[in-house]
């Protein structure tokens, strides 16, 4: 903990947001390996444990747990597009090799970048135009579409990344206006609550080793979520984000050590077009803070 005071604001958030790729990518895994339950099952113990998590924090320090009367709006935005975003992923993760659902999401920024344009009259510079469609490219080698239902999970994967997105650009607009365990806990605790009668409905039947691993998938996502949390606390965006992509890298491995998996040509072409995207968007934003 020492060595971690000594670093620098931006050094803290690359450890941190390299901290949060590796539990989402772990809560992926665990995720994947409870087997054949239904995503919105595993969505709600997912969001179960970051609301124990993140309750626990509030009273801690002595928070309010439901924000603001006048952000209220926003939370809940933020928290109805979270949870169909999640189910969504959950339901690609089952489907598809584990580092090309989590790929797919990663498509969230470019979704961003879209949403701020319609929804915050934001302008979309050419740039951002030409990267947004060089994502695109690289989702079609990772989808290979086909006229049939295996394209199903890929497009939920797609569809869960376009929900992200929508979430993030509610924070964007919330800003900084709640403490980030406000927020969490508002969130988990609307998925929770909002989903309990479907998952109850459709509930099924668990052996304990996949409750287990639904449990440790939970506490990977709260690792995720305080950890992406933190990162941005010390470090913007522009400075960071690209660090997020080693996800696909902890995905990857745990695809060929866990589950045998291997992506094929296209899939790492896909991979390479949007991490390319990614990464010139980085550097342009870091060029022009500079």
């Amino acid at each position: 903990m020492e060595k971690l005071k000594n670093l620098s604001d931006r050094n803290k958030g690359i450890i941190f947001i390299i901290l949060s790729a590796f539990g989402f990518a772990m809560m992926s895994a665990f995720v994947k390996l409870s087997g054949d339950l239904p995503s919105i099952q595993k969505t709600f113990f997912r969001n179960l444990i970051s609301c124990i998590i993140s309750f626990a924090l509030i009273l801690k320090y002595k928070e309010s747990p439901f924000g603001s009367k006048e952000n209220r709006k926003i939370l809940i935005l933020r928290s109805v597009f979270g949870t169909l975003g999640i189910i969504l992923n959950f339901y690609a993760i089952d489907k598809l090799v584990l580092s090309d659902a989590n790929m797919l999401n990663k498509l969230s920024p470019f979704f961003v970048i879209i949403f701020s344009a319609i929804f915050l009259k934001e302008k979309i510079k050419s740039n951002q135009s030409i990267a947004v469609l060089i994502a695109f490219i690289g989702a079609l080698f990772i989808i290979k579409p086909t006229i049939d239902f295996e394209i199903m999970p890929y497009m939920a994967g797609i569809l869960g990344a376009v929900f992200a997105a929508a979430a993030y650009t509610c924070l964007r607009v919330l800003g900084g206006r709640e403490k980030f365990y406000t927020v969490v806990f508002f969130f988990s605790l609307f998925s929770t609550v909002s989903i309990l009668p479907f998952a109850v409905m459709g509930y099924k039947p668990m052996t304990s080793i996949q409750f287990g691993y639904l449990i440790l998938g939970g506490i990977f996502a709260s690792i995720g979520q305080f950890g992406v949390t933190l990162a941005y606390k010390y470090a913007p965006a522009k400075e960071i984000s690209i660090f997020d992509y080693s996800n696909i890298i902890f995905s990857a491995i745990i695809s060929i050590v866990i589950f045998n998996t291997i992506p094929d040509k296209y899939s790492l072409i896909g991979y390479i077009i949007i991490f390319s995207a990614s990464y010139y968007m980085f550097s342009y934003n870091k060029k022009a803070k500079n």
